[in-house]
């Protein structure tokens, strides 16, 4: 068993550990229970920042999705996809603190700002185009205000958990990253601290080292996703008082794709006649609900009632991205 620091960093019971001298810690863990630490063990434990610096980012697992394989023969045997209600979300109010509870800081990195959307947007634009090898098939982003709105809503929660997908839909499922800091960060460093898991990343290969976490990275550059929000909460009651959420649509990182999150080849092979700057334009508006849908359609058509209904990016895209 290990021994307080790294338990309660754990369970988080005791979010001021790093504030703590030893006789307090110890006297801590034996009122919990848990096994103390010895002078050496203690001395080995890492050593908390300096005041003033930024602790390092904390990063979640965007949602890994995948889609169930649906077989028509006499009878259709339907499994439905989960989290598959593509209702449209209303939009609710921004809601952020008021500027007299927050620093100057914080207010310049709220998403409401055209300029910080733009940041946004033209970041992810400039690293999907950068990616090795080239993309044939990178969608260009754009802003989604339902996204962002979506993204708002669960930054001012001020939890370090990933929002419950029936939080994350505008007309499809989306995924999310987040970011945490203790200072705040421009949304550039957040952008760039989740591509920075392209380090660990191998096109084809997937993650290159046991437990490696690339989810941020594979997310970022997932060919299809070309709707983004993002927003940040300040949270003051936390050790990581800046909370930053982003929101990608439709979403990526589907388990069975994760080792090739967009198709290898020349910049915009796959959109020569809709094509910027070696991102394509030409999104397809809709969404298969199950992951067989092409061969669905090369077996049954989309004069199928069925097919048309669940496949309807593969019935009506014959040219776009999808």
């Amino acid at each position: 068993m290990d021994c307080v620091n790294h338990e309660l960093a754990q369970k988080q019971e005791h979010p001021d550990i790093w504030r703590l001298s030893s006789t307090q810690k110890n006297i801590l863990v034996k009122q919990k229970g848990y096994k103390s630490c010895s002078s050496e063990e203690l001395q080995s434990l890492p050593q908390p920042p300096a005041e003033g610096q930024k602790k390092l980012p904390v990063f979640l697992e965007t949602k890994e999705m995948i889609l169930p394989i649906v077989f028509l023969g006499l009878a259709a045997v339907l499994s439905p996809s989960t989290g598959q209600d593509l209702s449209y979300v209303p939009l609710p109010l921004l809601t952020v603190p008021s500027s007299q509870q927050v620093p100057e800081a914080f207010t310049a990195l709220i998403t409401t700002n055209p300029d910080q959307q733009k940041l946004i947007v033209d970041k992810h634009n400039t690293l999907r185009r950068g990616v090795n090898p080239t993309a044939s098939n990178m969608l260009r982003m754009e802003w989604n205000l339902a996204a962002a709105t979506n993204a708002q809503n669960w930054a001012n929660q001020c939890s370090l958990s990933h929002s419950p997908s029936s939080q994350r839909k505008t007309n499809v499922d989306c995924g999310e990253n987040l970011y945490m800091s203790t200072a705040p960060s421009s949304w550039s460093d957040a952008i760039q601290a989740w591509y920075n898991e392209e380090k660990d990343f191998k096109y084809g290969v997937g993650a290159t080292t046991k437990d490696a976490v690339i989810g941020h990275y594979t997310q970022v550059v997932w060919y299809k996703s070309y709707q983004i929000g993002c927003a940040v909460a300040y949270c003051p009651n936390s050790n990581y008082k800046y909370f930053y959420v982003c929101q990608y649509c439709p979403a990526g990182n589907r388990v069975d794709l994760m080792k090739t999150p967009y198709k290898e080849g020349k910049p915009c092979g796959d959109c020569p006649n809709a094509c910027d700057n070696g991102l394509c334009t030409n999104p397809c508006k809709f969404q298969d609900l199950y992951s067989n849908c092409p061969g669905l359609v090369n077996d049954y058509g989309c004069a199928n009632t069925f097919v048309m209904q669940n496949c309807p990016a593969s019935c009506q895209c014959k040219t776009e991205i999808k």
